[in-house]
């Protein structure tokens, strides 16, 4: 029966006063409480040694390995060899990443684990070449993520990289996302694809990052965590997962709260993410995935002038105190995934549905607020999302030789109410800063999409292997305006704004794959790809263009992506793989002019982005592994363009956001089984701010020191983490606000800072 002391810690976190005000722990206690005794009462619930041992076969943590997310004795001996990585993100089913003309990294949990509090992908991603996730240290803006360059001009969300939870998007219709309901401490792994076959995801596909909850085994475990850093962070977890017969569960709750490296930065998130699943025959299953993100409240300091980070680089910027700039977010969602046979082949729905309600003050000045014209200083957005994915996989053979294909159907819809509030107000002729003021903007807007698409592979001989895919993506917004003024002239009117906009173009990729030998394959792949203007960009207008609707000036951009590589397993204990990479695209969108919180945006023609990726995953001896990602990327305007009364930006000039150069190297040493360290080295060369190159955020290295310790004593095990960041203290710019119109560009990054977590487990 279930461990008496085990409860009796459980019933305690259950009464804890700090515990009852988190919204989302209460009804997951009793479900915590319930899981062990159903594990122990099922009688299918004894696991099968054989299973168990199969499962708890791991795979070396860095940028290439893979592992299960089972937990290992603290006595087990480091894997001699680097076995395979297996990804379904290229191809939509489980294959050996070695075998497949792409690339595409995974992140096993025991890397996420050691790779910092499992709050933010900036931790982990870091190691994976070609991608860049910035840590803004401003939890009210998302982080900025870019895969060859793809993304880094977004100012807020993430656009040009597909995000993924479970195979549910956290990317709507209009290809903008948001990653902060990624749960970090349930995942198994993180697959990261870049290049032409990410095209096959649809709009706005620079790259794919998908996030994968674990799966649990026979028996039953029970976490709780806690961890402490600089700045205040402050990090409680408690986790719940194991399988009984044909049910299994995994339970994620987390709390975090920190003050900030920055004046005005303070957070607090809370994080809930469920999986239950259920096996309906041997040939078929159901999941249920629920995810609950609540952040009451996010700071924003805003970023800093060159002046400003010269004299104080924690400081804040005057505006974010006086409007006290801020953000809350909560997004409820719930998905379910239906596999099972069909025919000959493997049938796979996935279904969806979420809502997401934020609310922020921007530090907008009164003025330009009062123009009828102007949507407000606060944003006030409920929407409402949706979508299925029907797929279907079988494998026949053609010449007598394999053939796999994979065909289905994306239908995704969001649906807001996007409503803007002034952020002052006035009474008895006193003017109040930073409240909610009158409204500005209300509007209905809808994004959906319909794509279908296909994709085969082909084993021509033992030495060849061709794929190919194919994806029609239709994109369609509507916008309906509530918010008219009918003044005597434009000056004192608010034209209706209403409008539509469609988009649509067929992505076709191919790639071509030779193995040289066992150990060394060839690839290389090319494929087309496009990228709508999200909602956002198309809301405001040119005015000396266009007198109302929606910005009709901007198009969608499209395309072509190249790409060739080498996978070589030189040995046993070493792995490296390079590619040469180049897309060059017509049509970029990016900003005409960006002032008093309104963005218009134009296309400014053609842009290329080319470079090459090194990983290197490396194990000479038992007890130490090193790992290296070097990434090369040039990515700059082609064509000459106007920004108006701002000036031109040159043909050459490099895309703001964008690093040439980035290195991560790790080397880990294994002093004992249960005892490991290791020193990382981060490289970023310098980031422009603003098309034209006015200014840029210095290159930097950084190093940083951890140490993992897990001990184990009966059912329970303790695993400690410690980590030290920027040893040297070294003052740099972690991010940059591509074209912040009031010269405000720099996120300056922490100096040292240190962390630490303990964490116990409990196996029944």
């Amino acid at each position: 029966m279930t461990d008496l002391p085990v409860l009796r810690l459980l019933l305690n976190l259950r009464l804890n006063p700090h515990y009852q005000s988190l919204w989302i722990i209460k009804p997951l206690i009793p479900l915590i409480l319930l899981c062990p005794a159903l594990s122990v009462m099922a009688d299918s619930g004894t696991p099968d040694p054989q299973q168990v041992q199969q499962q708890q076969t791991g795979i070396g943590s860095g940028n290439m390995a893979a592992s299960s997310s089972t937990h290992s004795p603290a006595n087990q001996s480091p894997a001699p060899t680097l076995l395979p990585t297996i990804v379904v993100t290229a191809t939509r089913s489980g294959r050996d990443a070695f075998e497949l003309p792409a690339s595409v990294d995974r992140i096993d949990a025991s890397t996420i684990a050691s790779a910092g509090p499992r709050v933010n992908l900036s931790e982990a991603l870091v190691r994976v070449p070609g991608i860049s996730v910035l840590n803004r240290q401003n939890y009210a803006q998302d982080l900025q993520i870019s895969s060859r360059g793809f993304g880094a001009r977004s100012t807020f969300g993430v656009r040009g990289v597909r995000l993924y939870t479970d195979g549910i998007p956290a990317t709507m219709p209009d290809g903008q996302g948001q990653a902060a309901n990624f749960d970090l401490e349930s995942a198994e792994r993180l697959e990261v694809l870049r290049g032409p076959f990410s095209a096959l995801y649809g709009n706005a596909s620079g790259g794919v990052i998908q996030l994968f909850t674990e799966n649990p085994q026979p028996g039953q475990n029970l976490e709780a965590g806690v961890s402490a850093g600089s700045d205040g962070l402050l990090r409680e977890t408690l986790k719940s997962s194991g399988k009984s017969g044909d049910f299994s569960h995994v339970l994620s709750l987390s709390n975090m709260e920190i003050d900030g490296y920055r004046e005005h930065s303070a957070a607090k998130r809370q994080l809930l993410n469920a999986k239950l699943g259920y096996d309906l025959s041997p040939d078929s299953s159901l999941m249920l995935l629920f995810n609950a993100l609540h952040m009451p409240e996010a700071q924003d300091p805003l970023g800093l002038t060159r002046s400003d980070v010269n004299a104080n680089p924690k400081a804040v910027a005057q505006p974010a105190l006086d409007y006290n700039t801020r953000k809350s977010v909560d997004q409820n969602q719930l998905g379910a995934i239906f596999k099972g046979r069909m025919g000959s082949g493997d049938i796979q729905i996935t279904a969806y549905a979420g809502t997401r309600d934020v609310r922020q003050f921007q530090s907008i000045p009164v003025a330009p607020q009062n123009n009828p014209n102007h949507g407000g200083g606060v944003i006030d957005l409920d929407r409402n999302y949706q979508g299925m994915d029907l797929r279907y996989s079988t494998e026949h053979s053609l010449l007598k030789r394999p053939l796999r294909l994979t065909a289905g159907v994306s239908l995704d819809q969001m649906e807001e109410t996007r409503k803007g509030f002034q952020n002052f107000q006035v009474n008895n002729g006193a003017t109040t800063l930073g409240v909610l003021g009158a409204v500005k903007r209300n509007e209905t807007n809808t994004a959906s999409n319909v794509d279908p698409y296909i994709q085969a592979e082909w084993d021509v001989d033992p030495q060849w292997m061709l794929s190919a895919g194919l994806r029609s993506s239709h994109v369609r917004f509507k916008s309906n305006d509530h918010y008219i003024i009918n003044g005597t002239t434009p000056a004192n009117s608010n034209p209706d704004d209403s409008g539509s906009r469609q988009f649509s173009d067929v992505t076709p990729v191919f790639g071509a794959l030779y193995r040289y030998s066992p150990d060394l394959n060839l690839y290389a792949t090319a494929g087309q790809s496009f990228e709508t203007p999200t909602l956002n960009e198309v809301a405001y207008r040119d005015n000396t263009v266009q007198t109302a609707g929606l910005n009709n000036m901007v198009q969608s951009s499209s395309g072509w992506h190249y790409e060739a590589g080498i996978k070589a397993r030189l040995a046993e204990q070493l792995r490296v793989n390079a590619a040469l990479f180049r897309a060059d695209v017509d049509d970029e969108i990016a900003v005409l002019s960006n002032s008093a919180g309104r963005s218009v945006y134009h296309n400014v023609g053609k842009t290329r982005r080319q470079g090459a990726e090194l990983a290197v995953e490396s194990q000479p001896f038992d007890n130490l592994r090193l790992n290296a990602a070097f990434t090369y990327l040039d990515a700059s305007y082609r064509d000459r363009f106007s920004l108006g009364s701002s000036g031109d930006v040159a043909a050459g000039n490099q895309i703001p956001g964008t690093s040439k150069t980035m290195t991560f190297a790790e080397a880990e040493w294994a002093i004992q089984p249960y005892l490991k360290t290791a020193l990382e080295l981060r490289h970023s060369g310098k980031i422009y701010v603003d098309d034209r190159n006015s200014d840029a955020a210095e290159a930097y290295t950084i190093a940083s020191l951890r140490l993992v310790a897990e001990h184990s004593f009966g059912p329970y095990t303790l695993q400690g983490l410690a980590r030290l960041d920027n040893l040297t203290d070294r003052n740099y710019i972690g991010s940059v606000i591509v074209n912040e119109a009031n010269g405000r560009f720099f996120e300056p990054a922490q100096g040292r800072n240190w962390l630490l977590g303990l964490k116990l487990n409990r196996q029944f």
